[in-house]
């Protein structure tokens, strides 16, 4: 059993990824090109907004933003303290102070009420401008983003969504990386759109962002990449990765989105009363990057993952140390009581293998080794 089945999905659409990643090696346009432009266009119109702008993965995808904004030394941008470390690392990257905000205990996700406490906390001490709130879209599911924007709007802050397992995601319709300012994704491969190495993606319905990041991603370019007008990087997502997203997102958009979430449903079925699963609010939909339940405490999930692994089931802890406690954020003063949520999710938290492609038979494989162990 995989945990995330990237074999499966290859299987399937062997013969429409070998011909695509073949077109580009026998056009032997190997840097932007059509399959580069195709995939923005397509990925704009799924999403909802106007502009998509690809790069070379994830973390510069926010990056990119960070420097199109100016965030810099003395600037506050608000994390959830219950994530992966880039999150937070490219906010350090800038010389902005990364300022981690708890989450809640049931969606895993930045908690609006202890947001706004800290945005307020930030204002009082007056060391630090706040400038910009990065909610994370964790395990698929899309954060708060209506009550978040709310409170941007309060404080004049700016939002960029990390979508980088979120793609998919949505609330009342509106989908993941269509709110904010900006919002980001990554293509790595366990991701819920993932591609064969690293990619990643900003979406936008500004125009002029959309204009500055296209020349920030090539070295500051200008009318050409010979004319550069401004300090850039380099990051670009290559041809045979977009040529790869392209077929996957087409399966994505078919079935992939719907078995996922068919997956999901199976799973709580079956565990909801046995141990915590995840829950998803009324109106939201989740891609399920992970399907992630909750234990009783550190002992019984460690105990249980040992388990399963004897069983050869995959699982995965996401994550095992807070943002406040990472060495790297070692010279901030964070208080280790304002985070009770994530310091108990840090140490419950259990991943079960998901993907479109898990069979039922997988799915009750998993479940009778976790039913049996826990009673």
């Amino acid at each position: 059993m995989e945990f995330r089945d990237l074999k499966a999905q290859y299987d399937k659409y062997k013969i429409e990824i070998d011909s695509a990643i073949q077109e580009v090696i026998s056009n032997t346009n190997f840097i932007g090109g059509k399959e580069v432009n195709t995939l923005e266009q397509r990925l704009a119109e799924y999403v909802g907004v106007k502009y998509c702008i690809t790069c070379a993965n994830g973390t510069e995808a926010m990056t990119l933003l960070m420097m199109a904004w100016d965030i810099k030394e003395g600037d506050a941008v608000f994390v959830p303290d219950f994530t992966f470390f880039s999150t937070g690392e490219i906010v350090s990257f800038r010389g902005a102070t990364p300022i981690f905000v708890d989450v809640d205990r049931d969606t895993f996700n930045i908690d609006p009420i202890k947001l706004e406490k800290e945005i307020n906390k930030v204002l009082k001490e007056g060391k630090l401008t706040p400038k910009v709130i990065i909610p994370v879209d964790l395990f698929g599911l899309p954060a708060d983003h209506i009550e978040i924007e709310k409170i941007a709007k309060t404080y004049s802050l700016r939002v960029l969504e990390d979508a980088a397992q979120g793609f998919g995601g949505s609330i009342n319709g509106k989908r993941a990386c269509s709110f904010g300012d900006a919002a980001t994704t990554s293509f790595f491969p366990a991701k819920p759109l993932g591609c064969y190495g690293d990619g990643g993606a900003i979406f936008t319905n500004d125009s002029e962002l959309a204009e500055l990041l296209n020349s920030l991603k090539v070295h500051g370019k200008g009318d050409n990449k010979y004319d550069n007008v401004r300090i850039g990087v380099n990051s670009r997502l290559d041809s045979i990765q977009a040529a790869v997203l392209n077929v996957k997102l087409t399966a994505f958009i078919e079935h992939e989105l719907e078995d996922v979430n068919r997956v999901y449903r199976l799973y709580t079925e079956k565990l909801k009363e046995i141990v915590d699963t995840p829950i998803i609010p009324e109106g939201y939909v989740s891609s399920f990057a992970q399907y992630t339940i909750k234990l009783k405490n550190k002992e019984e999930r460690d105990a249980l993952q040992a388990k399963l692994k004897e069983e050869s089931i995959p699982s995965m802890v996401y994550y095992t140390k807070p943002m406040h406690k990472q060495g790297a954020f070692a010279e901030y003063d964070y208080d280790d009581s304002d985070f009770e949520v994530t310091n108990g999710l840090c140490d419950t938290v259990l991943s079960l293998p998901m993907h479109p492609y898990l069979s039922d038979k997988d799915v009750n494989s998993v479940v009778e080794v976790i039913a049996d162990y826990l009673k």
